[in-house]
């Protein structure tokens, strides 16, 4: 090593401890030339890192990069000469990856500064009320995990009754600005002035009926998170307004001269089609453009049938006419076979609906609305179950891991089974300190869901 080297790697590593996050410079070749402190503390072994690549070093402490499926900043860096923010999600969390090239005297790029934020995956996992397994939600809980810790505005598209609010509620957890307010405003049903005046209060006197100031939503969510639901229905003659917010972080109150700077993330919602919207000049290109960075489509439930036995079962318990009360096979593969044009929402009113029929512990068939009561159910081929019929049981129909498979049978026979604990363990062919432990974990993990 020259003498020459080994200056420029003291000085490089004396100027990256100025920074409080883990930062790295690298080579062209992925080698590390020098580290500050906080990087060698998450990402040091006790080996010398300078020379190591700096995909090896991250996928040893458990943040995998290209291998995982992430897109590396270095080589997206050295194709365009700008820097680059990724989001690298991995199941010990995701890493906020900020990448900057840095030029000698000629322009040349000959080196990259690498700043690291880590967030626990305990911190990015949507919100627990938003539970399912299928294929189409978990693609929207990866995309979540990968644009909550990140400053990008995101746009949550999909059917009503998806959970559109509370996937923002997730993004807000999830992110830098979670110990600041969420303040949702529903942009739909609003007139004119009083939309304006929700959103950017205003001055006593502004107009009749201003006896006060009033503080808007957009001053409220001052170091948290505004979420827009329903923005497809903001007046075209507002969104100029809104606009010029989004791009200074200024705005004045309804009747005030003073401009007012408000710092939040942005997260906004639609069921509209904005895309059409903007063709046919009902909303604003540049607005549909600033609100788009990162759109999410929730699926609707008729994509996630099998996350249906979960949902209903939160359901029930958030349900305070429901507690104690428990589905009858028949009763969720009902369930199961619908289409839900109201999505969630329409699932929720339809338990709550059957949960006021019922005189027993079971919600039967007989307790659904018309439409379902007559849906066919699927005959099995199966032995009897515990009830002496045939239901069929959730996920028995697709490969899932066996730790999900036994907890659904579970759900499944505590629901189905009129018999005792102790009877049960015996037909389950468990000891009943097993079957109370099983239980007792379950009912956690569901309670756990809830409070969450």
């Amino acid at each position: 090593m020259t003498d020459l080297l080994r200056q420029l790697r003291a000085e490089m590593t004396s100027l990256l401890d100025c920074f409080s996050a883990p930062a790295v410079l690298l080579c062209a070749d992925y080698s590390v030339l020098a580290a500050n402190q906080a990087y060698r503390r998450v990402f040091g072994d006790g080996k010398p890192l300078q020379g190591r690549r700096c995909y090896e070093i991250m996928e040893d402490a458990g943040y995998a990069c290209r291998q995982g499926g992430n897109h590396c900043p270095l080589d997206a860096c050295q194709s365009s000469g700008t820097g680059q923010h990724v989001v690298h999600s991995n199941s010990s969390g995701n890493a906020q990856i900020d990448l900057y090239p840095i030029r000698n005297d000629s322009a040349k790029v000959v080196y990259f500064l690498e700043l690291l934020t880590l967030v626990p995956q305990s911190t990015v996992l949507p919100a627990p009320a938003m539970v399912g397994n299928s294929p189409a939600w978990r693609d929207v809980a990866r995309l979540i995990r990968r644009a909550a810790p990140s400053d990008a505005a995101v746009l949550l598209l999909g059917e009503s009754g998806t959970g559109k609010e509370l996937a923002a509620a997730a993004v807000h957890q999830a992110s830098h600005c979670r110990n600041g307010p969420f303040v949702a405003v529903d942009c739909s049903g609003l007139s004119e002035t009083l939309f304006e005046s929700e959103l950017f209060g205003h001055e006593k006197g502004a107009f009749t009926g201003a006896h006060s100031r009033k503080t808007g939503l957009v001053e409220a969510a001052d170091g948290g998170t505004l979420f827009l639901d329903e923005v497809g229905d903001i007046p075209l003659s507002l969104q100029v307004k809104l606009l010029r917010l989004l791009e200074t972080g200024h705005f004045r109150r309804v009747g005030g001269v003073e401009p007012i700077r408000s710092q939040f993330r942005l997260v906004s919602a639609t069921h509209r089609p904005l895309e059409k919207m903007v063709a046919e000049e009902r909303f604003r290109q540049d607005l549909y453009y600033r609100l788009n960075t990162f759109p999410i489509m929730l699926p609707a439930l008729r994509e996630r049938l099998e996350d249906v036995p979960l949902l209903a079962e939160v359901i029930l318990q958030r349900l305070p006419v429901a507690r104690g009360l428990h589905l009858h096979a028949d009763t969720l593969e009902r369930l199961r076979r619908y289409n839900y044009p109201g999505n969630i929402r329409e699932l929720r009113n339809i338990l709550e609906r059957a949960a006021l029929l019922a005189d027993d512990v079971w919600i039967l068939p007989e307790h659904l609305p018309a439409n379902l009561q007559h849906l066919p159910v699927q005959e099995s081929g199966s032995a009897p179950s515990l009830t002496g019929r045939q239901p069929s049981i959730p996920g028995v129909g697709e490969i899932i891991p066996l730790a999900d498979l036994e907890e659904q049978y579970l759900r499944w026979a505590r629901g189905n089974y009129g018999g005792d604990r102790r009877s049960l363990a015996q037909r389950l062919g468990v000891s009943e300190r097993t079957l109370y432990r099983k239980l007792d974990a379950l009912r956690s993990n569901t309670e756990h869901a809830i409070e969450s």
